[in-house]
């Protein structure tokens, strides 16, 4: 009674023809694809990319090296801010208490210049009025490039207390570009130098070899 279901099956199969070995083998062998004028244009396809490939390699070595020269030169720029002395209100106050033994800027390499020409920071503290505008602008072309701009204190973000008054520029970023916002009325000496240490990341992100190398080549 247990083979009675195998008997059926074995039953079943009586009438399919048999195969032969040799022709079940002809049957499954996979035969090579056939070598045409598609495949040779494939081949030089593939021998020119290859050259393009060589190519892009030899250029991102070489962008390679400029991205480190980029980070030498980031390193010693950070590391030597020395910004311009431009206190215009009470944000002047905390500016110099940041100087101060406290909390002591020197030891970031930030040492305070009295010239313009031998700065590369200009710190606006305070409140910037329409006949002071022209003063501000003409230091800050007077400056050497890579120059940088650190607006101090809500006066010098966009007016702050006398934001309505005539004789006040609402934000001193409509006389020269700003890189820093440091909030506060005042901000503290701690906000200022936050707000330096930011300029300096900002400082390392640069990659001005580089994109002057993807520009011209």
């Amino acid at each position: 009674l247990a083979l009675r279901p195998f008997a059926r099956l074995a039953g079943g199969l009586r009438g399919v023809p048999r195969v032969a070995p040799a022709a079940l083998g002809a049957a499954l062998r996979v035969t090579p694809p056939h070598r045409d004028s598609s495949n040779t244009a494939l081949s030089k396809m593939s021998e020119l990319s290859l050259d393009t490939f060589g190519e892009r390699k030899a250029v991102h070595g070489v962008e390679y090296v400029l991205t480190k020269v980029d980070q030498v030169i980031n390193w010693a720029r950070k590391g030597s801010i020395w910004p311009m002395t431009f206190g215009l209100a009470c944000c002047a106050v905390e500016m110099m208490h940041a100087a101060a033994a406290r909390y002591d800027m020197d030891r970031f390499g930030i040492i305070f210049r009295a010239s313009p020409r031998q700065s590369d920071v200009m710190i606006v503290a305070g409140t910037l009025t329409n006949k002071m505008a022209p003063a501000l602008r003409k230091v800050y072309d007077q400056m050497a490039e890579p120059r940088y701009v650190v607006s101090m204190g809500s006066c010098a973000n966009g007016g702050g207390y006398y934001h309505y008054s005539y004789a006040v520029v609402r934000g001193c970023d409509r006389i020269v570009p700003v890189d820093i916002y440091v909030p506060g009325c005042p901000p503290t000496a701690e906000a200022l130098l936050y707000g330096l240490l930011q300029l300096q990341k900002k400082i390392n992100r640069e990659r001005g070899v580089l994109h002057w190398f993807r520009k011209n080549f």
